[in-house]
């Protein structure tokens, strides 16, 4: 199948960009100024081991006491390394349209997880842009907080158990469901529907996307890098569908007009910005900022300008203790 319409060059570029990481820089890059890490695609057919237990997945650290004013930082705090090397420093998707993606005209960084991570740097420096962002793949989301390469990760990120074994997670800010993106034309309209067609997916390495469609065990999983591969692989008709979060597909599906978004959500994706494992007082610092957001209404003005009508924001859940 050729690819259609003219949402080629957009997939095209949002593979490319998606693709185009390297390792770290430790070179300090202008500040807003997008960098990237990286490491192909390959079919999946083991699955996943049994998470560890964690308690409540979606339970985190709570805040202690009010935000400090911005540039002032208790001494020694994470917060005040951070602010002493003046900028915060997160990992990013490139390509996820409507969380963070790069805009064609402007050539800046833009979308939901985009904003939430300037309300994190505007508490922190009282000036939202003192941020330096670093392009990652879905598949090295855990792997750059454990090597300390960025101070937060903010990519439709799913908070679970597994995870937590490895680094820590602010309270949820977002909750999304997993469905299907097929062809306008296809009769697939469930992932029961998939697998009783012995179908194959697209889905992005490291997500728990993959996860969720192990039980379907006629489904072929082709698993890539960076989920914007996954639109490309999808138009030139070598897979039958993508999976992913319903957010993240309508953004794919405003991209390529015969496409379609399908099925009830098969799965609950509770949203965390990822944290590394050791850094508890910077998580209290981002759950502090983000019970702001919920309480002044920016949390909703955020999700308006980008998803549209907002709903309630997702209540925190507290709880967790410090190993």
């Amino acid at each position: 199948m050729t690819v259609r319409g003219g949402a080629a060059p957009l997939a095209l570029c949002a593979a490319l960009l998606a693709g185009c990481a390297s390792s770290t820089p430790s070179i300090p890059r202008p500040l807003g100024q997008a960098t990237s890490e990286a490491p192909a695609p390959s079919v999946s057919t083991t699955p996943p081991p049994p998470p560890p237990a964690c308690g409540n997945p979606v339970a985190s650290y709570a805040p202690e006491g009010p935000l400090p004013p911005p540039r002032q930082m208790p001494p020694l705090s994470n917060m005040a390394q951070i602010v002493a090397r003046g900028r915060l420093v997160v990992g990013v998707d490139g390509a996820t349209t409507l969380f963070s993606a790069r805009n064609p005209l402007t050539g800046q960084l833009e979308g939901f997880d985009i904003d939430i991570l300037r309300e994190v740097a505007r508490a922190l420096f009282g000036d939202p842009d003192r941020i330096e962002y670093r392009v990652i793949p879905y598949s090295q989301r855990v792997q750059v907080l454990e090597r300390g390469s960025v101070d937060l990760v903010a990519d439709t990120f799913t908070i679970t158990c597994g995870r937590w074994a490895r680094i820590a997670f602010s309270s949820e800010y977002f909750r999304a469901g997993q469905r299907l993106l097929v062809r306008s034309d296809s009769r697939i309209d469930s992932i029961q529907a998939l697998d009783r067609a012995r179908g194959s997916v697209c889905a992005a390495k490291g997500s728990t996307n993959i996860d969720n469609v192990a039980p379907f065990k006629n489904v072929r999983v082709v698993a890539v890098d960076d989920l914007g591969a996954c639109l490309v692989l999808f138009q030139d008709g070598s897979v039958d569908a993508v999976t992913a979060d319903d957010t993240v597909l309508e953004g794919f599906r405003s991209e390529d007009p015969y496409a379609k978004v399908v099925g009830p959500q098969f799965s609950e994706e509770p949203y965390g910005i990822g944290v590394t494992k050791n850094r508890v007082d910077l998580v209290r610092f981002v759950n502090a900022v983000l019970e702001q957001l919920r309480a002044d209404g920016r949390w909703k003005q955020i999700h308006a300008r980008w998803l549209g009508t907002p709903p309630e924001p997702p209540a925190a859940v507290y709880g967790r203790r410090s190993a």
